[in-house]
């Protein structure tokens, strides 16, 4: 495959994804027979209410969840029968999350938080991992708490230690969800600004949201109601 040919390839390709969950005797139908393509570079928002089949979805794309049928294409490759393993190191390579709750480790400071992805994939040095770490989080504002513990962070700057973190692997995904769910609308407003600057930089955003505000970050949005897409104007009619 050519560098031409790569760029061309859609980053994400679903198709005819079905998940089922075994409830009982019985099987809950999920995700039901979902298409969807994501090039590289977009910022797409999956907006559905809870229930709708939203971070299924989500976690089908990260690789946190596996499809009960159907194909998954990712960046070019056949993703859809991966082992556990294989799909943990797709994640640490690729993807970097952020989620409503931070997820950080209190008893690290700022700048170890972020290191973490470079240590489990232990390929680089402790001194490459501090100058990313730094760089990242000189990116989102907070050169000067690299040696404080999270837990003396706000809310909304604890976000940014998880965003640098989700970034400092360089991955080809950054996956989003609803991470202004625990901060207060400005502070939002402030997250929603850094993840809009990495995606006209290049980055391709999934994000999973339910509030309607945060469309107009988006380049383009997706619509779901139980286990199914739909369009702008079913959705605000449901």
């Amino acid at each position: 495959m050519t560098e031409q040919d790569i760029h061309s390839t859609p980053l994400i390709e679903l198709t005819d994804i079905n998940k089922y969950y075994p409830v009982g005797k019985n099987q809950l139908h999920v995700l039901k027979n979902l298409n969807l393509t994501i090039e590289r570079g977009e910022f797409l928002m999956i907006m559905g209410k809870s229930g709708s089949g939203k971070t299924t979805l989500m976690n089908i794309i990260g690789f946190l969840d596996q499809i009960s049928d159907g194909t998954y294409q990712f960046d070019g490759e056949d993703a859809s029968k991966l082992s556990e393993n294989e799909k943990s190191k797709l994640r640490n390579q690729y993807l970097g999350f952020i989620f409503q709750q931070f997820f950080l480790i209190p008893s690290l400071n700022v700048r170890q938080n972020v290191e973490l992805p470079m240590v489990y994939s232990g390929n680089k040095k402790d001194g490459k991992r501090k100058e990313l770490a730094n760089h990242y989080l000189s990116l989102v504002g907070l050169e000067d708490k690299t040696h404080v513990k999270t837990t003396e962070l706000s809310g909304g700057q604890q976000q940014r230690v998880a965003i640098a973190r989700a970034l400092v692997n360089d991955p080809l995904l950054i996956m989003a969800d609803e991470p202004t769910g625990a901060l207060d609308s400005e502070t939002g407003q402030d997250i929603m600004n850094i993840l809009t600057e990495l995606n006209k930089q290049g980055k391709t955003i999934v994000m999973v949201t339910h509030d309607n505000d945060m469309r107009k970050y988006a380049t383009r949005v997706i619509y779901m109601k139980d286990g199914l897409f739909l369009t702008e104007e079913e959705y605000l009619n449901a």
